[in-house]
């Protein structure tokens, strides 16, 4: 489970004439996210979503409030929550003179797997993430969805409970999209706390069964599809996040 209360990152730019810029990237984000269900960050482009989640996975500290992750604070645990999650960032930068395979166990021995613990869970994310036709290949020259699925199974490799998914399914085609949401639903009925971020409406309707939505660094609004959709008094999606960001519906 996640839980975050009252986060803010603030970071600072130098212009010219050596002034310098506060930006407020993250200034109000408080949300739950539990086991055994798919959360969605949904909010526009600069919301505010990834810088999020590098707080929630020990890559940045945030300047105010507090993050328990599995029953560990992120504040002054970052060892125990590295251990308790997996992390699929925006770019998964995987290493192309590296087969799928390679790519994974290198990660595996850096989580403190042995070679047959690595070997035999990087079997079982073989199978999982259907790799089987690229799972020995250079990942050089991998389309973007196969890219991703090494990825994921780096996230994946130290069997963690939490799972962080920034924009997973950004430059994939539909078939991917929908081989990736079959993935993501078998590991939410496994049990995983799965957090992704997006600002595609059609991911958060098809996946999520709980929505933060995110606007210029805050959470505006909270709760499954349907309550959102109540609060704002709307029945499509699109238009109940406009509602919650505080922009006005356009007559088309």
């Amino acid at each position: 489970m996640i839980e975050a209360k009252g986060l803010q990152k603030y970071f600072k730019k130098k212009e010219k004439g050596r002034r310098v810029k506060t930006i407020h990237a993250v200034t109000d984000v408080s949300f739950r996210a539990m086991d055994g269900s798919i959360t969605g960050l949904l909010g526009p482009n600069g919301a505010g979503k990834s810088t999020t989640l590098r707080i929630l996975a020990t890559l940045l500290n945030a300047d105010k409030g507090c993050v328990v992750i599995d029953g560990h604070t992120v504040d002054g645990n970052s060892l125990k929550v590295r251990e308790s999650i997996g992390f699929l960032p925006h770019n998964s930068g995987i290493y192309p003179r590296l087969s799928a395979r390679e790519n994974i166990h290198y990660y595996a021995r850096i989580c403190g797997l042995n070679n047959g613990e690595a070997s035999r869970r990087i079997d079982q994310l073989i199978e999982l993430l259907e790799m089987q036709d690229f799972a020995d290949r250079r990942a050089e020259g991998f389309s973007q969805g196969q890219k991703t699925k090494v990825g994921l199974g780096r996230a994946l490799i130290h069997e963690p409970k939490t799972l962080l998914l920034d924009e997973p399914t950004n430059g994939l085609d539909v078939m991917a999209t929908r081989g990736l949401r079959k993935i993501i639903r078998r590991l939410r009925d496994q049990g995983h706390c799965i957090l992704f971020s997006s600002h595609i409406m059609q991911e958060i309707e098809a996946l999520c069964d709980h929505v933060a939505i995110i606007s210029e660094g805050r959470v505006v609004m909270e709760g499954s599809i349907e309550q959102i959709r109540e609060q704002t008094g709307q029945q499509e999606l699109e238009d109940a996040f406009v509602i919650a960001i505080g922009e006005q519906l356009e007559d088309e």
